[in-house]
């Protein structure tokens, strides 16, 4: 969110816009930091495949962690920032109430997406907490806790663009 547009807006709705910025930078740094993760494991195993000939077995499940990690922590940023798939030439050729009917229709959906991620990851992450994973010393359902988090967080980020989107048109309104 650019500093004219958190200016724009009254304290409170600014001071969120401000904390939701530090908390996807933070989520950006935890996908960098998963993707950095990733190409030392991979490297492992390679090392480890064909200069030891002695293949861990460890590798393809934090593997699978580390990019659902990075993929769900990267779409929620991408919510954030609003670098996310949408059909936004229509919204932007309309007038009015139309254009903050169809500004408000795209992150309602990002919100519904995200839910439903979070609940049914959320669901397979209890379920699957007792069965252990193949190769890792791991839960078998590890790998639904970053789906889980990445769509609340697509919530929270998709419901303050909700905010974003509705807000100008309130203020109009009131002058």
């Amino acid at each position: 969110m650019s500093e004219t547009q958190v200016a724009s807006f009254p304290l409170p709705v600014a001071g969120v816009g401000r904390a939701l910025d530090r908390l996807a930078s933070g989520v950006i740094g935890i996908a960098a930091a998963a993707l950095l993760g990733l190409v030392v494991v991979q490297g492992w195993q390679v090392f480890a495949r064909y200069v030891l000939n002695d293949s861990p077995s460890w590798t393809e499940p934090v593997t699978l962690l580390l990019l659902s990690t990075a993929m769900s922590m990267g779409a929620a940023a991408g919510v954030h920032d609003n670098r996310h798939f949408g059909f936004f030439l229509l919204a932007q050729r309309a007038h009015g109430g139309l254009r903050t009917v169809l500004e408000a229709i795209r992150p309602l959906v990002i919100v519904g997406v995200g839910a439903v991620l979070a609940w049914w990851s959320g669901v397979l992450l209890l379920d699957g907490l007792t069965i252990k994973a193949a190769g890792a010393p791991l839960p078998q359902s590890i790998n639904y806790a970053p789906l889980c988090l990445g769509g609340a967080l697509m919530v929270v980020f998709g419901l303050y663009r909700l905010v974003l989107a509705l807000r100008p048109a309130a203020v109009e309104g009131e002058g």
